[in-house]
């Protein structure tokens, strides 16, 4: 019996033990199941949240940035150049600001704070807290420093949306864009211009300027001025048949992002606001006018022609002694002959001249897109005033209504609108005719003599390949009811002559001489000497050819064939 009861408590025991071994089984099989489970549910878990926090901050960074109200009346356009860059933009902003009545633990708030801006002055912040009521605490916070103050969830912690417009390229296109006030008005520019298209479109409004050409002849003005040391300068380029300006820079600019209240008149726009005598590029104007009134032909003679002529009280001679006394028409305008171009306007006479600068637009105020345009000044055009006009005394007008004039001659003879406005439809020029059909061909071909042969006054901006024609002109600037030894240089060019595309005029305001830069980088190789002079052949020709040179491959590869 006891045998039976020790194999029976055996038997149960071992039973016993291959249950709870069988069960104990099952339970390790369960309970991985059951981990595996468990740690997908973990991770999916992780994963919903980070996704639900994801999408918390994109809606975050959304509201920073996109959700505008259609109907504001903060919201401008976008300006954005030829290719899509952007120019000027809206974008929102977060100030962050501290409502002291309602921190709860200021040392715990502080030390949260001390986190997130470690470069902060807290014992002003203190201070700050103690005697304000607000104060903000940043502004034009950043996304990540916005999401961690979000998360603090301290309601003394207030966001405020603004919104910015900001000018990505700064200083680049100043002068085009010109700036906004503090509720967001345009105050110049095409900001004010076009401030009602700006506030109502939601689409960007494109213009015609290239942001590349702009940085390389920016870039270059900016050195030649340094050189020359002038006390600004200026230069447009523009397409002969449309009009279209690819770009235009005044020296000194500004950075509209810093919105200072610009009252220096330096910084005018030299291109469009300022007014000069720029001497002797209106010669070319002489040259046409007779051309156009078929009173000359190229090779028309004059003979014995005077070193100087006297004008009531006033005595007009030629800046060069060497200038020959026997000269055709076409010499006169590549020599740059003075007197020549007088007897050449005679023969025009006061009224025809006159009716031939407004016609090409020289001397009547152009409707442009900014509103910073000089008026123009209405000449009565006696027997002295003809001869000064002739060459380019006398009469004062705008470097933008000097490049369209020599667009006119260049083009065919079309009258052209400058623009900065891009459209669609503006492919080639189809406005009346301003001049007779040919004289377009001399003139151009004048030009380019003035260039690339012994006797012009350009030979610096014979760069190869470019085939450039253009006219030089050095003014004493009027001061006092009389001129000072200050000048106004100017080039005025038109490229490639052989089938006109571009006229790009440069202008320097008081350049003065650079013996080191000439003598050293000009001429290094020959150790060349001679008389160093600061007229235009000698500074606003150097500084149109070095900027045709580097523009020239952007022109070629992407305007030159869409036009032709």
């Amino acid at each position: 019996m006891s045998n039976f009861k020790e194999r029976l408590t055996i038997e149960d025991h071992k039973n016993d033990f291959v249950y709870k071994k069988s069960n104990t089984g099952l339970n390790i099989q369960f309970n991985r199941v059951a981990f595996i489970f468990f740690v997908f549910f973990v991770i999916y878990s992780i994963y919903t949240i980070h996704l639900i926090h994801l999408g918390s901050r994109e809606a975050k960074i959304e509201n920073i940035s996109n959700t505008l109200p259609l109907s504001s009346d903060l919201y401008r356009a976008d300006i954005i150049d030829i290719n899509g860059n952007y120019l000027a933009k809206t974008v929102k902003s977060i100030d962050v600001g501290l409502k002291t009545s309602d921190i709860i633990n200021k040392e715990k708030l502080l030390l949260s704070l001390k986190i997130i801006f470690p470069d902060k002055d807290f014992n002003e912040i203190e201070k700050k807290i103690e005697n304000k009521k607000f104060f903000y605490l940043e502004k034009k916070i950043s996304e990540e420093k916005y999401e961690q103050i979000m998360k603090l969830g301290d309601k003394s912690l207030i966001p405020e949306e603004k919104v910015l417009r900001m000018y990505p390229q700064k200083n680049l296109f100043s002068h085009i864009l010109g700036q906004i006030d503090n509720d967001n008005n345009g105050i110049s520019g095409l900001e004010k211009s076009l401030n009602e298209n700006l506030r109502s479109s939601r689409d960007p409004i494109k213009l015609t300027v290239d942001k590349d050409i702009q940085f390389l002849i920016r870039k270059e003005l900016l050195k030649y001025q340094e050189i020359f040391k002038s006390k600004g300068s200026a230069a447009i380029l523009m397409d002969v048949n449309n009009g279209n300006i690819l770009s235009l820079v005044s020296l000194p600019d500004f950075n509209p992002n810093e919105r200072k209240n610009i009252s220096d008149v330096n910084y005018i726009n030299r291109v469009t606001k300022g007014t000069y005598e720029l001497g002797s590029v209106f010669k070319v104007f002489t040259f046409a006018s007779a051309l156009n009134e078929k009173l000359i032909e190229p090779d028309t003679e004059f003979l014995d022609l005077p070193k100087s002529i006297k004008c009531d009280r006033y005595r007009i001679g030629e800046y060069d002694n060497e200038i020959p006394s026997d000269l055709t028409a076409e010499q006169i305008l590549v020599r740059s002959g003075n007197i020549g171009s007088v007897r050449i306007a005679q023969k025009v006479g006061p009224e025809k001249f006159k009716s031939f600068l407004e016609n090409i637009g020289v001397l009547r105020q152009i409707n442009f897109d900014i509103e910073e345009v000089a008026p123009q000044i209405d000449y009565d055009f006696g027997k002295c005033r003809l001869a000064t006009a002739s060459f380019g005394h006398g009469v004062a007008t705008t470097i933008l209504q000097l490049a369209k004039g020599y667009a006119i001659l260049a083009n065919g003879g079309y009258d052209v609108k400058p623009t900065l406005v891009f459209k669609e439809d503006n492919k080639k020029n189809n406005n009346k005719r301003i001049i007779n059909k040919g004289i377009s061909e001399q003139v151009v071909n004048a030009l380019r003599k003035i260039v690339n042969t012994e006797e012009g006054t350009a030979r610096f901006a014979d760069v190869q390949n470019y085939e450039i024609g253009g006219k030089t002109g050095t003014a004493d600037q009027p001061e006092g009811g009389k001129y000072s030894e200050a000048k106004i240089n100017t080039f005025s060019s038109v490229f490639p002559t052989s089938n006109p595309q571009f006229v790009f005029v440069v202008m320097l305001d008081t350049p003065k001489k650079s013996k080191d830069y000439y003598y050293k980088y000009r001429h290094r190789k020959g150790g060349w000497k001679g008389t160093l002079y600061n007229t235009a052949g000698w500074t606003s020709v150097e500084v149109a050819g070095k900027v045709i040179d580097k523009i020239g491959p952007i022109l070629a590869t992407k305007y030159i064939q869409v036009y032709k």
